[in-house]
């Protein structure tokens, strides 16, 4: 199978979809790897290690597109890029189509079949591929939240962990799974006062089990969820509906009881936000203010520190790009495990069930 990986263009984009170790792996086993030159360089991966891999190193996206039977990226087509997708090809990589209409419309439109990343689910029923950026996020989230909380960023001007005779900040965290526990983690070690919400009772049993004593636990209903935004100096919106789109648990009214200058940090913005007044932003325009209350809803986190998060996602991605590469088409859509879990769109439909459900009426 020819294999390529282009450059990622979407705005403050640095993770790229490969490792060469990955390319070495692949050329071992009798597969071309494509890759298109400098795609690395934003994590900090020079175009002669892949070369040194085994890679052919191809100067623009549409050689990559034109000649590629599996097409390997970080994060979904760009506009530019959706005509250079053609029927019959393979593309793997983050969609999110839940939450975005001409995305999907454009991937219908192409013909190919489009594997996405966050839908795969491994033996164990875990989601595998979601969950390295999904810790990157976690903990990113109160990375982002203590710079906007800031005053010259025009947040309270709190100190997450406060200073003796202070009070630390207090953090609600929206969503008890992979980024909730995350954010919770780094939350905790600045000291901060934080409270998880999630509607899993199992869950919030471990998190209360393993956290410490600064971080509690409450179930998410309407009343404690509008409770805690009337306290809350910094908001994480982290709840995930695997393929579908996130629900509105934070509506446009509930920021008018809320701080002046609290921060909100909606991770679920890829997934169409679970703060009714999120919208996508990026990491050179990260925030905007809504009734006093600044909104970073960032839908690419981890793409900015492009090494770490390329690193973790490849070394997640590596083992499933192998077993695509040796089924090829007939066997991705044979498979009755977790590769079936991630066709999305094949051949002009709409396959799994969640983001079917998504565009239903």
């Amino acid at each position: 199978m020819i294999v390529g990986v282009p450059s990622e263009i979407k705005t403050d984009e640095y993770r790229v979809g490969m490792l060469p170790v990955g390319v070495a792996e692949l050329t071992q086993a009798g597969h071309t790897v494509l890759v298109q030159a400098g795609a690395g360089l934003g994590s900090g991966l020079p175009d002669h290690d892949y070369l040194r891999a085994g890679a052919e190193l191809v100067a623009s996206a549409d050689d990559i597109f034109a000649k590629a039977d599996l097409v390997v990226k970080v994060k979904e087509p760009q506009r530019s890029e959706y005509d250079l997708i053609r029927p019959g090809q393979l593309v793997f990589t983050y969609f999110h189509f839940a939450a975005d209409d001409t995305l999907t419309k454009a991937m219908l439109d192409s013909g190919a079949t489009c594997l996405a990343y966050e839908t795969l689910r491994d033996a164990s029923g875990q989601l595998p591929l979601l969950t390295p950026m999904s810790e990157v996020a976690g903990r990113m989230s109160i990375q982002e939240g203590a710079k906007y909380l800031e005053r010259p960023q025009m947040g309270r001007g709190i100190l997450l962990g406060g200073v003796p005779g202070v009070a630390p900040a207090h953090i609600t965290i929206l969503g008890g799974g992979v980024v909730g526990a995350n954010a919770a983690k780094i939350a905790a070690g600045f000291q901060a006062d934080v409270a998880i919400l999630d509607v899993n009772l199992d869950r919030l049993r471990y998190l209360d089990d393993v956290m410490p004593a600064n971080v509690n636990t409450l179930y998410s209903d309407r009343h404690n969820i509008v409770e805690q935004l009337e306290r809350a100096d910094l908001v994480i919106g982290s709840v995930l509906i695997p393929g579908a789109r996130a629900p509105n648990l934070v509506r446009a009214e509930d920021l008018r009881i809320m701080k002046s200058g609290a921060v909100v940090i909606d991770v679920a913005v890829d997934q169409g936000g679970c703060i009714e007044t999120s919208r996508p932003t990026t990491h050179s325009e990260p925030t905007y203010i809504i009734d006093e209350v600044v909104h970073y809803c960032v839908a690419n986190m981890p793409g900015a520190v492009g090494r770490t998060s390329t690193f973790a996602l490849c070394n997640a991605t590596m083992r499933w790009i192998s077993k695509i590469a040796a089924a090829g088409m007939s066997g991705v859509l044979q498979d009755t495990g977790p590769l079936q879990s991630a066709i999305n769109i094949h051949e002009g439909k709409i396959v799994h069930e969640a983001v079917s459900s998504a565009y239903q009426g």
